[in-house]
């Protein structure tokens, strides 16, 4: 497979400190749509023998300098090789035009990181599990129930990004007439991108913010808006995904054949996330039906927000003991 030429940055550039329990490096690999992936790849240090293994994507709109590093980051630590990539069209990785996504192919783009990962040297091929923050949450679903070789995922501070772009938030937009008006107003964006000879951003996370924000705006703008986790290349740090970006996630739902998920499946979620209402019904349609519901679980963090489980929220709030010992229990 062709590799493209990405200029990767060398330098530390993240939004958390390195530890200097891990070994670090950055790779690329391609995805069956030709595209080549940016990751940083994180090893535990003094490891011996090949390694259990987990990709690592998200939140959506993020970047692997964000909050898919650390997660890579402290996994590794934990004694697992972990690859944290930036998805297709985003960040480092290549791909144009830029700040585009697909169901397909950003579901794609976790089964490539397997691919990678089931290569690598110092991975055990049979002990390979996936980690999607945010957005990515519903794409590691996806993955995990047409990729075989993921023996476990966990989906943390879930969306579904096909339902909220089809229905909006809370489904408060769930009508054929809010959908005709939605897919007619970026039917006639795609004209307009054309006419421009470029595609117009829709705008990251709103800046500056009005006093009157919903608290999930807030919530938002509190991570990605402040050092706390700006990054110049993430999308919601910056100008976000172009305008019709997403529009084929609006008749394209992700999460159809999730009660044939074979493999274990935790879903973390804060309770007082304005989102956490994505990863309660998950859960249900998963196990809805299922013959596979023993390895299934629900994660609900007391107290915890959205963007809690992107860096802690400085309250400690991702469970990383918790993914310590259901990926140990998986990948073994």
């Amino acid at each position: 497979m062709k590799l493209e030429q990405l200029e990767l940055t060398r330098e530390w550039d993240k939004t958390f400190p390195k530890s200097d329990r891990i070994n670090h490096s950055k790779v690329t690999f391609v995805n069956r749509y030709g595209i080549t992936l940016a990751a940083d790849l994180y090893l535990p240090k003094m490891a011996g023998g090949r390694l259990p293994a987990i990709a690592v994507s998200g939140p959506f709109g993020a970047v692997k300098e964000q909050c898919s590093g650390l997660y890579a980051q402290t996994m590794a630590e934990r004694g697992f090789a972990a690859l944290a990539f930036d998805p297709s069209f985003t960040g480092e990785s290549g791909g144009n035009v830029r700040y585009m996504a697909s169901p397909d192919i950003n579901t794609e783009d976790f089964m490539a990181a397997v691919d990678f990962l089931s290569l690598h040297e110092q991975v055990d091929h049979e002990r390979i599990g996936i980690i999607g923050i945010c957005g990515w949450g519903g794409m590691a679903l996806n993955a995990a129930a047409l990729d075989t070789r993921v023996k476990a995922t966990v989906a943390s501070t879930m969306y579904d990004m096909t339902r909220v772009n089809a229905k909006g938030y809370f489904d408060s937009a769930d009508s054929e007439e809010a959908r005709y008006s939605m897919k007619a107003a970026m039917c006639a964006q795609r004209l307009e991108d054309l006419r421009n000879g470029e595609y117009k951003l829709g705008g990251g996370v709103v800046d500056p913010l009005p006093e009157d924000a919903p608290f999930f705006v807030k919530d938002y703008y509190d991570y990605y808006k402040t050092p706390r986790g700006y990054h110049p290349r993430s999308l919601n740090s910056n100008g976000g995904w172009n305008v019709i970006g997403c529009e084929s996630f609006v008749n394209q739902p992700i999460l159809q054949y999730s009660n044939e998920i074979r493999s274990a499946v935790l879903l973390i979620h804060g309770e007082k996330a304005h989102s956490c209402y994505f990863s309660r019904d998950a859960y249900a349609d998963m196990i809805k039906g299922s013959r596979y519901t023993d390895n299934k679980e629900l994660m609900i963090i007391p107290g915890a927000v959205h963007t809690d489980l992107y860096d802690g929220g400085g309250k400690n709030a991702i469970p990383f003991d918790k993914l310590e010992s259901f990926f140990s229990a998986y990948l073994k």
